[in-house]
């Protein structure tokens, strides 16, 4: 599959190399062929903003600027975070709404998402609890807004 856009079953987008990456929807798996970063990007121009535009958004909301979260559509509030920072081909990413928790595994953290999979990512502990809490902060924000 060369097209994909992240919808509200997407749970991970996880890079295997420069041209594939495997997709974790909520029941199946399967592989694309593009970049991850191409598929965040090509995702956030089908729901109409810009990558970048994404980024500054969150930037300007939540007040930071490493691995920034990003919001992918309001309506359905697909947020994803970064694992590391997205300039890196190893980077990950995550939707907010599909983890169930994060259990430490060594040096290691298991990410156990509601429908039951579960991902084993070379990423500290700490590391993905803060992605996971600013990407909450950004929903929050983003919900209080949509109230006001």
């Amino acid at each position: 599959m060369n097209n994909y856009e992240i919808n509200k079953n997407t749970i991970a987008i996880i890079p295997i190399n420069a041209e594939k990456t495997k997709v974790y929807e909520k029941n199946k798996n399967f592989y694309v062929f593009k970049n991850s970063i191409k598929i965040i990007k090509d995702s956030c121009n089908f729901f109409g903003s810009s990558y970048d535009g994404r980024v500054d958004g969150t930037k300007s909301m939540i007040n930071i600027n490493s691995k920034v979260p990003i919001i992918i559509e309001e309506l359905n509030e697909i947020i994803f975070f970064p694992t590391a920072s997205p300039r890196v081909e190893d980077c990950h990413w995550i939707s907010l709404k599909h983890v169930d928790k994060l259990e430490k595994n060594g040096l290691k953290t298991k990410i156990l998402f509601k429908n039951g999979q579960e991902l084993n990512l070379n990423v500290s502990y700490g590391s993905l609890e803060n992605q996971l809490l600013r990407a909450t902060r950004l929903q929050s924000i983003m919900r209080d807004r949509k109230i006001a």
